[in-house]
């Protein structure tokens, strides 16, 4: 099949599948006479594979060792939940940055009288450093 076809098959675009070619994630089996690539089910697999740990988030690195193993018989799955376990460790930071930052968004929006006035807390707190010195919240410290 060409590339669109695997494009279809698995739910990666042809832009997507070209650029994890050119990083050696995937490959193509070979070109036709015209130079089109060459694609097998197998490939079609391993592309929903990647869309899959895509999809959940993991890193293009975590997706190479997690396609290594995938394709090692001889693999233990400790070596995969590893892989699996720093990225859960990894969204759990993230959650916490992303509540830190709806705090103060949060904490910024509630102190805006939302009215006329040219005042804003939002855009003092975004654009002056020692406004955001007074709330920790503002300057990238939590205090969690």
């Amino acid at each position: 099949m060409n590339i669109g076809q695997a494009a279809k098959a698995s739910g990666v675009s042809a832009k997507m599948i070209r650029y994890y070619e050119s990083i050696d994630l995937v490959h193509a089996r070979g070109r036709t006479e015209g130079g089109y690539r060459v694609y097998v089910a197998e490939d079609v697999h391993t592309l929903r594979f990647i869309r899959q740990a895509r999809t959940l988030g993991f890193s293009i690195e975590q997706i190479r060792r997690l396609l290594q193993l995938w394709q090692d018989r001889e693999r233990a799955s400790a070596d995969v939940k590893a892989v699996a376990s720093e990225h859960i460790r990894e969204l759990e930071a993230r959650i916490e940055e992303l509540r830190a930052m709806r705090e103060t968004l949060a904490y910024l929006a509630a102190h805006c009288s939302g009215n006329e006035r040219p005042d804003c807390p939002i855009l003092e707190g975004l654009g002056d450093p020692l406004y955001s010195e007074q709330d920790p919240r503002l300057s990238g410290r939590t205090s969690r």
